[in-house]
């Protein structure tokens, strides 16, 4: 995709996201690699809603920023994604209401945020792990993020909400979006007996799809 286009693609899928309240006000941000070298990045205290393609920061492939506004100061965060998943090709970070509402429970397992309820948590969002917390932007996340060695597509980052990262923009997006219904599901089905997928399934899931 070249960047005109992906810089189109990024301020639309953002705009969506904001009109169903998957981030409001200021809140959230993104990024996608550019087939060239170097990032597109959603700048900081923007709104998703009302994004200008032109104004996008670019960052070179060191992540020193180009042009455009300046980026999000959650970089560290998009950034420890690129370097540990090797082909990353976007991360988007929400603030969605039920993904961030089990950052803040403490019932929550860190280990696995995100259990096996639908077969399409499991393809499009995988383990999910909670990172503890740190201040906004600060650089200590991208170290924690980091310290999972690359083993997790998305994290919660306890009390702040969901970072997920995927192959391009539009599969970051939907995965965004899976694991934020996935969410919603575990709160309303919180106090019932849930049949979860078994561990053979998940494991055939995993095979079969990656």
């Amino acid at each position: 995709m070249d960047e005109a286009t992906l810089r189109s693609e990024m301020v639309r899928l953002a705009k969506s996201l904001f009109d169903r309240g998957y981030s409001v006000g200021s809140a959230g941000n993104i990024s996608a690699a550019l087939s060239g070298g170097g990032f597109l990045m959603t700048p900081t205290n923007s709104s998703l809603g009302h994004l200008d393609p032109a104004r996008l920061s670019r960052l070179d492939a060191d992540w020193q920023h180009v042009d455009g506004d300046k980026p999000s100061k959650e970089v560290f965060l998009h950034r420890a994604f690129y370097e540990t998943r090797p082909g990353t090709g976007a991360v988007v970070h929400l603030h969605s209401t039920f993904a961030t509402a089990l950052s803040c429970l403490e019932t929550t397992d860190p280990d696995d945020c995100i259990p096996p309820l639908t077969p399409y948590v499991v393809m499009r969002v995988g383990t999910v792990k909670m990172v503890p917390y740190v201040h906004p932007g600060d650089a200590a996340a991208g170290d924690l993020i980091r310290g999972l060695n690359g083993d997790c597509a998305a994290v919660l980052l306890e009390n702040h909400g969901p970072v997920v990262s995927a192959k391009d923009l539009l599969s970051a997006v939907f995965a965004a979006e899976e694991l934020e219904e996935t969410a919603k599901l575990i709160v309303l089905l919180k106090q019932t007996r849930k049949r979860m997928l078994t561990p053979e399934i998940v494991a055939e899931l995993k095979a079969r799809f990656g």
